[in-house]
């Protein structure tokens, strides 16, 4: 088999488990062997064109899952298949169907402009000269690169090195793209550079991308399907919202009055959480009620001086999925 076709999964994983032997102290001059599970059992398939975001606690097995996809680690037991390939026996024709950019580590010539590490890539994957041209010319514009396409990849800040590597790793025109904290690092405009152009990738629909991050607002720009592991396993797999409505997060209104008022309005679903500024601020979650009546039935109540609908924060729901116990083993 040598690629997926049209309605094929270009991601299909099913019981992926990854296991590391340790040495591991036991008296003053003794060690001994002792068994990690870094991934346990996780099954999972993603479909051409999706933007998945792929999230964990450190140490939830979420690096140790791009490593087995893209042939660097070999599973401890279950089946992987990336583009129609078998990572680990057929890594080098699998190489030239996906991309990978891991934030700490770099595929481009140190000492090298990075304009000749680009054309070494293209020689690397056999890129014919005019789709290399014309590739390089978006990940130009997008990305903004002209300013320091002659700069040794040293001389770069860490924010244009970025950059540079997200380039590198498009040019052959990948399947799939990997990607592990891409945004680690760097400073606001540099970030806001790396999501704009992720999410004009996306748009396109023609590249899948698995992104993992500690960056939660990466997330809610650019993904609409949220896989999150803890403990080596998938604990959600779905939409933002569905994580939402799962952990019960909830929407606030913000209420600012003229006075404080002497007795509180009770509204019907949706409680008061807290007062602020002496009291001349009213903050309601919206439980059972929707936004909307909750804004109406405080107009009718109070003279509002401003008003204010605050989303619920992801951070604080997977916060909240990570704060909940372990599910229990039979027997």
């Amino acid at each position: 088999m040598t690629g997926t076709g049209p309605d094929e999964p270009v991601i299909e994983v099913r019981g992926l488990r990854k296991e590391f032997v340790v040495r591991v102290r036991a008296g003053r001059f003794r060690r001994t062997k002792r068994v990690v599970t870094a991934v346990d059992g996780i099954d999972l398939t993603v479909h051409r064109g999706e933007m998945v975001g792929y999230i964990g606690p450190n140490g939830a097995g979420k690096s140790t899952t791009l490593k087995m996809l893209t042939g660097v680690l070999t599973p401890s037991a279950g089946e992987v298949r990336v583009c129609g390939f078998t990572p680990v026996p057929q890594r080098t024709r699998l190489a030239l169907r996906i991309g990978v950019v891991f934030g700490q580590r770099s595929q481009l010539w140190w000492d090298l402009p990075l304009r000749d590490s680009f054309d070494l890539l293209r020689h690397i994957y056999r890129v014919p000269g005019a789709e290399h041209a014309a590739r390089l010319r978006r990940c130009r514009t997008l990305l903004d690169l002209d300013g320091f396409l002659d700069v040794p990849v040293r001389q770069l800040s860490l924010g244009q090195r970025m950059r540079g590597e997200l380039t590198a790793a498009l040019l052959h025109r990948p399947e799939v793209l990997f990607l592990d904290e891409p945004t680690i690092g760097l400073d606001v405009v540099s970030r806001q550079a790396v999501r704009s152009f992720l999410a004009e990738l996306g748009r396109a629909g023609d590249t899948t991308l698995l992104l993992t991050t500690h960056d939660l607002a990466d997330i809610e720009r650019l993904c609409r399907r949220l896989v999150v592991i803890d403990h080596g396993g998938v604990v959600h797999d779905g939409s933002i919202e569905a994580l939402h409505t799962r952990y019960g997060s909830r929407r606030l209104v913000v209420a600012d009055l003229d006075e404080p008022l002497a007795e509180t309005p009770v509204l019907a679903g949706a409680p008061l959480l807290r007062t602020e500024a002496d009291g001349r601020r009213l903050v309601f979650a919206c439980e059972s009620a929707t936004a909307s009546t909750v804004v109406a039935g405080l107009a009718q109540l109070v003279a509002l001086r401003d008003i204010a609908i605050v989303e619920p924060d992801i951070e604080d729901v997977v916060t909240r999925l990570y704060r909940a116990p372990a599910p229990v083993e039979p027997g």
